[in-house]
């Protein structure tokens, strides 16, 4: 009876067995659907196999090496400016960062625009634009000088009603992401400065500018290096810097062609990149689920 007993066990278990596979199955099969319908969706919506004319434009015309490897978040660019080795890194993980939270950049964007709300516009000429460097413009009272006809807004004044009014629709432009860019500049033997920048809607912000006698601290691949990178001094923030100088430090990165058209080209490669790298995940999720 015993032996009956464990036959008929292992049978139950083995019809258990079959009917968890086949359940297994259906949803395979649904999955697998479904991941080609994403598949064919995003494959109409846009063609990856060709880059998009104003990368080509940019790769072909500009001054870097693109270095793109499939599968990884990061690119690099590289080229030789005399005898500086200049490496630009970029993520696309920067993107995905903002498809998670949408509004922590518009937020943080409205608390800076409110605290500087009494302060004039006017910005920093050169090819890229410092944060926190305006004209006070303020007389000895602490009050901003204003012209008599600056008090009233243009679409209060007749005047120019016709003229400064946009058309429906005009003006709506839409702002682009912000993208991280980091630039490594490395003279041999001399060390490497590190500069970490931000670009958006066609300009380079400045963050930081390190300075490190080893070069290899720079870009920092073990563990042994990362810790004798923090523990040194690298250099004060760039906000706290003379506003001359960190007018003459944009002008150096200008002049290395970290400039217009690269904070342009890398929110552009940075999207194109991700759906790229999202398609070819979607292609290996497939295969996985259909092995």
């Amino acid at each position: 009876m015993e032996i009956s007993f464990k036959t008929h066990s292992r049978s139950l278990l083995d019809v258990k067995s079959c009917l968890g596979a086949r359940r297994r199955s259906v949803v395979d099969q649904e999955l697998s659907a479904k991941l080609e319908s994403e598949l064919r969706m995003e494959k109409d919506m846009r063609d990856l196999e060709e880059l998009p004319v104003t990368i080509k434009d940019y790769l072909d015309n500009g001054p870097f090496e693109l270095i793109d490897t499939p599968g990884q978040e990061e690119v690099v660019l590289t080229r030789q400016f005399g005898d500086e080795s200049i490496r630009i890194t970029f993520s696309i993980a920067d993107l995905n960062t903002l498809d998670q939270d949408p509004d922590q950049y518009s937020e943080d964007k409205a608390l800076y625009d409110e605290d500087n709300a009494d302060m004039p516009t006017d910005t920093q000429s050169g090819g890229a634009q410092s944060k926190g460097t305006v004209n006070q413009g303020r007389t000895k009272g602490g009050n901003i000088n204003v012209a008599p006809e600056d008090s009233i807004a243009p679409a209060d004044r007749p005047e120019l009603a016709d003229d400064e009014a946009p058309e429906s629709g005009e003006g709506e432009q839409e702002q682009s992401f912000p993208a991280r860019v980091n630039v490594t500049i490395e003279k041999a033997g001399k060390g490497a400065v590190q500069i970490e920048t931000v670009a958006q809607d066609g300009m380079i912000a400045i963050d930081n500018v390190y300075y490190f006698p080893d070069a290899e601290l720079a870009d920092a691949k073990t563990a042994e290096k990362d810790w004798s990178r923090r523990g040194m001094y690298t250099g004060p923030p760039f906000g706290n810097l003379d506003e001359d100088l960190q007018v003459l430090l944009e002008r150096y990165l200008d002049e290395r062609g970290v400039n217009t058209a690269l904070a342009l080209f890398v929110p552009d490669y940075i999207d194109f990149k991700e759906q790229r790298e999202y398609l070819n995940w979607l292609s290996n999720v497939k295969s996985f689920i259909e092995a």
